[in-house]
């Protein structure tokens, strides 16, 4: 089972990406849970979102402490002891963000989603484009399975939007 933790700021979208990744990863044929941990979340403030991938299926129901990939929707939030805790050697963490020198031993990713998302939606909103960033680093799911996931949560131009942050951001990899 892969488990991964989503870190970011209330309204950015962290929630939405957990589920999304869920759905993606069942259209590839593998059992899924997204879920947000509850609080008294509100906009601007740190939020966590989790969520599980598995071959077989799962029966954890709790939050995940032990994550194998970290996804950090703002780079702002890499100073708290939450981002980091209960890494294991071998996790990953991907940011948005520019590249800057960090002290954990882990192996870290940066991608500038917000300057992507800026451009295409004209907000920062990154979730979807690091989405696209995580799948393409880990290939966990597909990109045919995100979009999918993608198209079942949003419509319209607010869809089309959001499936070019995904492939520009998959293809900027």
């Amino acid at each position: 089972m892969v488990e991964i933790r989503f870190h970011g700021r209330g309204g950015q979208g962290a929630v939405t990406a957990a589920s999304i990744l869920a759905r993606a990863a069942g259209f590839d044929d593998k059992y899924a849970q997204g879920f947000p941990a509850f609080g008294v979340e509100r906009r601007g403030a740190p939020v966590k979102a989790f969520c599980r991938i598995s071959e077989k299926q799962i029966n954890t129901r709790s939050q995940i402490y032990n994550p194998d990939y970290v996804i950090v929707l703002d780079q702002s939030l890499m100073h708290l002891p939450e981002i980091t805790d209960g890494l294991k050697p071998e996790s990953i963490v991907i940011v948005n963000g520019k590249q800057e020198k960090t002290n954990l031993r882990q192996k870290v990713h940066f991608y500038d989603a917000t300057s992507l998302a800026l451009r295409i939606l004209g907000k920062d909103i990154v979730n979807t484009a690091m989405l696209g960033v995580f799948a393409k680093k880990t290939g966990l799911v597909s990109l045919d399975s995100l979009l999918k996931a993608v198209g079942e949560n949003f419509t319209g131009k607010v869809l089309e939007l959001n499936t070019q942050l995904v492939k520009e951001a998959y293809n900027g990899n």
